[in-house]
């Protein structure tokens, strides 16, 4: 069993349904606790309890401040054996998305890039099509069918003019939520990313010196502006996260550009860092490499990051890693 969606039956629900008079005796395993309070679904621990279930195998307890162990507590009084911290490391690897929603109200992010073997993201022309190959493309529309949104910066869409759209052969994928910083609201109506024949809404993030005659115009086609960030020069992105969060979008893929992903990493809104390196080499000094911004002076002023995981897809290789580094700050929406 598995929860498809909020508002649907947990996937504690789901298995017992399928397994019927078996559950009769039998042992459960979840790699979740199980809830035991009433929110858009009856509590789980109740229905556990009625189907006659003998043990219980948690994975990890609810880090939701609502559960706190209770829902363990609840299946004991009911004299169900409980196992707690069964492969706990990976249960909370599996649910990285809602623990770091429901304990900061904030989107998980996931920063994802892609870079040749000298470390550049386009050539001295701005080509940039195509870095990885074609696996590693699959790989990231499975990346976007996977997260809540997706977040660009203006710069992106001026120069490649994406869709930011799910799109796998064969498959039917759900488009994210589509997310563009833009301080000084130049993107343009035209821009394929302001088309809304997917289904996925744009919103448009801006600052107090936008254009109000573009914001206007961008409103109503359909696209949502929000103001977020006062000084004109850059959106506010630990704003961003709270509204996103209180929005329930758990969770965001962080595609670019090079300034949108120094700029993410400063804000501290990266939680996990996908990383493809192709086996090509474009040089030139003027080319950009995948992380812009001011940059910093010291090696120790460095975001550092802990063990690499590495996959290859086709002839490219995906570095997988979190970083080391914890802080949570909060704001008000312009």
């Amino acid at each position: 069993g598995y929860h498809k969606k909020a508002g649907t039956p947990h996937a504690e629900v789901h298995a017992l349904r399928q397994a019927g008079e078996a559950t009769r005796g039998a042992t459960l395993y979840v790699n979740l606790e199980p809830c035991c309070h009433q929110g858009r679904t009856p509590p789980c621990t109740e229905a556990i309890i009625k189907a006659g279930t003998k043990r219980v195998v948690v994975a990890h307890l609810d880090p939701n401040p609502l559960m706190g162990g209770k829902g363990v507590e609840r299946l004991r009084q009911a004299g169900i054996e409980v196992t707690t911290g069964v492969l706990k490391k990976e249960a909370l690897l599996l649910n990285e998305v809602f623990v770091k929603h429901i304990t900061t109200g904030r989107p998980f992010g996931v920063l994802k890039m892609a870079m040749t073997l000298d470390g550049k993201i386009a050539t001295v022309t701005g080509d940039t099509r195509w870095i990885s190959g074609p696996e590693a493309r699959v790989m990231v529309h499975q990346l976007r069918d996977r997260y809540d949104a997706i977040m660009v910066g203006i710069n992106t869409i001026i120069h490649d003019d994406p869709l930011l759209t799910t799109r796998l052969v064969d498959q039917t994928g759900q488009d994210p939520i589509r997310i563009i910083l833009d301080s000084r609201l130049r993107i343009s109506p035209g821009a394929r990313v302001c088309n809304l024949e997917s289904g996925a809404p744009t919103i448009v993030i801006t600052t107090s010196f936008y254009d109000p005659v573009r914001r206007k115009e961008l409103e109503s086609m359909g696209i949502e502006v929000l103001v977020l960030g006062g000084d004109g020069k850059q959106v506010d992105l630990q704003c961003l996260m709270e509204v996103l969060g209180a929005r329930e979008v758990t969770s965001i893929l962080i595609e670019g550009g090079a300034g949108v992903a120094y700029s993410s990493l400063e804000a501290g809104i990266v939680d996990k860092l996908h990383w493809f390196i192709a086996p090509k080499i474009v040089g030139g000094k003027e080319a950009p490499g995948p992380v812009g911004g001011k940059g910093l002076a010291l090696l120790s002023q460095a975001w550092e990051f802990g063990k690499m995981d590495m996959k290859k897809y086709g002839h490219d290789v995906l570095i997988t890693t979190y970083p080391q580094r914890k802080g949570v700050q909060t704001c008000l929406q312009v």
